[in-house]
């Protein structure tokens, strides 16, 4: 069933108005397999939770967003199991079940909002893991003849909330299930988790030991007391993507910020653009509706009423206030749906 002239301010989590012309919500890989040898040549987009996401205005065509809900697990041996999972199913949902049934791996990724379809889109990572940390394959549908594919994590390309189906290949695939890799969640060897990334370590000393449950515990209570909940205060998580320079650059600003917060990585230093944003006044700022967060910089809000021009127009503020600063060019995370608009 395809519904028409669909609401979508519900279904982003920046509570940005929008409607779709048409809109289908394919249950399995056969109905969504129809829906695309029924379009013909209308423009076609892909919705899943809306949290990675700003709506620039009305989609026209077909906005498809799968509910694929199924859960399945396959137990490899004794310490190992795949899990595969439809595209439809709420992200947080999934981490909170592989824990309950006895399972490690996602519990770094707890309370990342979305569903899981998006996960691989974005490469959606927190606290030191990224989904290329744990996938073992991607499912996607072809949109130009409907075919079922299968992707490795080698050939999803993954990089930094980025993939194969972001960049490269962006619409040719509708994503509809992931296998996941998981390990036995109890008696884990403390090493088997990773700790060392935004205080989880401190959140965990004392109480005994170390458990799946109790990471993710961690991992929510420190999400929370940083990011908003969208149900509360509208908002995409974090705007921008953490920027980084080359070595000769790092130094120059460390030189001048003696507190500049930043991490290694292969090219260079990856450094804090919430950080780099607060520096630049932009920490509970406002501009019209939408603001940056008072308790976290790297969050974008809409106080209410709020439109892509306003949310765009305060990201080109920030950006060009943190590249005046710092000489730092901030890359925006959520993706523009349906394309870019012009902002004053």
């Amino acid at each position: 069933m395809i519904d028409t002239d669909v609401d979508l301010s519900t279904a982003n989590t920046l509570a940005l108005p929008a409607r779709a012309e048409r809109l289908a919500r394919p249950a399995d890989v056969d109905e969504l397999a129809r829906v695309l040898t029924g379009r013909g040549a209308d423009p076609l987009f892909v919705l899943g939770g809306g949290s990675n996401l700003v709506l620039t205005g009305d989609l026209p065509g077909l906005t498809v967003m799968p509910v694929f809900d199924e859960v399945s697990y396959r137990q490899v041996d004794e310490d190992r199991a795949l899990v595969r999972v439809g595209a439809g199913v709420v992200w947080d949902r999934l981490v909170a079940d592989t824990i309950a049934a006895g399972w490690q791996g996602l519990e770094n990724l707890s309370l990342i909002p979305g569903n899981v379809g998006a996960a691989p889109f974005q490469n959606i990572g927190a606290y030191g893991v990224e989904l290329a940390d744990v996938v073992s394959t991607v499912e996607a549908v072809s949109v130009e003849d409907g075919s079922n594919i299968s992707f490795d994590a080698d050939q999803c390309e993954f990089a930094y909330r980025d993939s194969l189906f972001k960049s490269r290949c962006r619409g040719e695939f509708i994503i509809t299930h992931l296998t996941l890799k998981l390990r036995r969640g109890s008696d884990c060897r403390l090493d088997s988790f990773r700790l060392d990334y935004g205080g989880l370590a401190e959140r965990l000393e004392g109480d005994g030991p170390v458990t799946p449950a109790r990471v993710r515990e961690a991992v929510i209570a420190l999400r929370q007391s940083k990011l908003p909940d969208p149900a509360k205060l509208p908002n995409a998580g974090s705007f921008f993507k953490n920027p980084v320079v080359s070595p000769k650059h790092y130094q120059r600003l460390l030189q001048r910020d003696p507190e500049l917060v930043s991490f290694p990585v292969e090219e260079g230093r990856k450094l804090a653009a919430g950080w780099l944003i607060e520096r630049s006044g932009w920490k509970g700022r406002r501009l019209g509706p939408v603001g940056m967060h008072d308790q976290q910089a790297l969050v974008l809000v809409n106080h209410g009423g709020a439109t892509a021009v306003d949310v765009l127009s305060l990201a080109a503020a920030v950006r060009e206030d943190v590249r005046q600063r710092f000489g730092v060019e901030l890359e925006q995370e959520p993706v523009l749906m349906p394309g870019a608009i012009g902002v004053p």
